[in-house]
C-alpha cells in the first residue's frame, strides 16, 4: 500500500525522514515493552477516520494457528503489555483463547474496543473472562454528541456505546478500588487537531457522569492518521493537503523519545511484524524488512531503525502519540 508524499500534493514540505535529518534526529527502537496483536480487519463499524479501512466486508482474521504462534512469541519476548486490537477484536472467534493464554504471560493485558462490538457480542463468557483476568479496556468514543458520533461511526453507534459503558461500569470497570481499568480514546470528527487532553477529559468526565452516570479512568486524545479510509475521505473533501500541512507545522521533536513505535512491536493478523499498527496500515514492514514471527531466531529489536512515512507526522504533532 502506497501513500501520497507531501511533494506530490504540491506543497514544498519535506518528507518525514528528511524532517528528522533536518533536526539531527533518528528514530530507533528501544526496549520492546508492548506486544500489540491485530486480530484482523473485520469490524461492525465503517468509521470515517479508520486508518485500516476496517469494516463488515473485510475477510482478514487471525487464525488459531497464528494465535498460538503469537502466544509462543510472547513466551520468548516477555513483553510487559499485550495490547489486543483490530478491527473489532471481539469479532475474532479466537479472542477468548488469546486472552486466556496471555493472561499469565504478561503484567498487563489490554483490549481495544469500539464499544458497540462489545455490546453487540452480548457474550457473558467474554465479559467474565475480561473481569477474571483484569483486562484493561481501552474504548473509543469520539464525541459526547449523538449526531457527531453516528455521523462518524454509523447510525445507532452512540446509543450502543453508552449502553456498553454502563455495562462495563456495572461490572466494576472504571470504578475506584476495583482494579478494572476503563480508558477512553477520542479522535476529532474531521480534518483538525484534537483538543487539549486535560480539557477534553474534564468535559467527558462531567458530561458522562451527569447525563448517564458513567465513570472512567483516563481519556486520551489523538490526531487522526492520514491513512486508509480517513486518507480517502480527506482527499474526497479536498482537505488532504491542508491536513498534512497542519501536522507538519505541529512537528515536535520532543515527542520522539516517547513514541510508541520505539517500545512496541505490532503483529498483524497474518503474523508479520510492524513497528506500529499505523505502519501496518501503510504496508511498511518492521525496519522495512518483511518478517514473520515464526521465522525469528532471536527477539531483540533494540537499536533497529523504525520504518517511517509521512503519516508519522500525526504521531509527532503537538504532544505526540505515545
Amino acid at each position: 500500500m502506497e501513500t501520497q508524499t507531501l511533494q506530490e500534493t504540491g506543497y514544498s514540505l519535506p518528507d518525514f525522514d528528511q524532517t528528522l535529518k533536518n533536526h539531527g534526529l533518528s528514530l530507533k527502537r528501544g526496549e520492546t515493552v508492548t506486544c500489540q496483536v491485530n486480530l484482523g480487519l473485520l469490524c461492525n463499524q465503517v468509521c470515517k477516520h479508520c486508518h485500516l479501512s476496517a469494516g463488515p466486508g473485510r475477510k482478514e482474521l487471525m487464525d488459531l494457528n497464528t494465535i498460538f504462534q503469537v502466544i509462543e512469541f510472547q513466551k520468548r519476548a516477555g513483553c510487559e503489555v499485550v495490547d489486543i486490537t483490530g478491527g473489532a477484536p471481539e469479532m475474532n472467534p479466537h479472542l477468548q483463547v488469546l486472552i486466556d493464554e496471555m493472561a499469565g504471560l504478561t503484567t498487563s493485558l489490554m483490549l481495544r474496543s469500539n464499544l458497540s462490538a462489545l455490546y453487540d457480542a452480548n457474550d457473558p463468557v467474554l465479559l467474565d473472562l475480561l473481569v477474571k483476568h483484569r483486562v484493561t479496556i481501552v474504548s473509543s468514543l469520539p464525541s459526547l454528541n449523538l449526531s457527531q458520533t453516528d455521523a462518524q461511526r454509523g447510525e445507532g453507534v452512540f446509543d450502543k456505546s453508552i449502553k456498553a459503558l454502563k455495562l462495563l461500569n456495572a461490572l466494576g470497570y472504571g470504578k475506584k478500588g476495583t482494579g478494572l481499568v476503563l480508558d477512553l480514546v477520542s479522535n476529532p470528527a474531521g480534518a483538525f487537531m484534537p483538543p487539549a487532553q486535560a480539557t477534553a477529559e474534564k468535559r467527558f468526565r462531567k458530561v458522562l457522569k451527569e447525563n448517564w452516570g458513567i465513570v472512567f479512568n483516563q481519556l486520551f486524545t489523538f490526531a487522526n492518521m492520514p491513512l486508509g479510509r480517513f486518507e480517502t475521505w480527506l482527499k474526497k473533501k479536498g482537505n488532504y493537503d491542508t491536513y498534512l500541512k497542519s501536522l507538519w507545522k505541529g512537528f515536535n521533536p520532543c515527542t520522539l523519545e516517547g513514541l510508541m513505535c520505539r517500545h512496541l512491536i505490532s503483529i498483524s493478523w497474518d503474523g508479520y511484524l510492524y513497528d506500529c499498527d499505523f505502519n501496518l496500515a501503510a504496508g511498511l514492514a518492521k525496519g522495512n524488512l518483511r518478517t514473520h514471527i515464526s521465522d525469528l531466531e532471536k527477539i531483540d529489536f533494540k537499536h533497529q531503525e523504525v520504518a517511517v512515512g509521512n503519516h508519522c507526522y500525526a504521531c509527532t504533532a503537538g504532544t505526540g502519540f505515545t
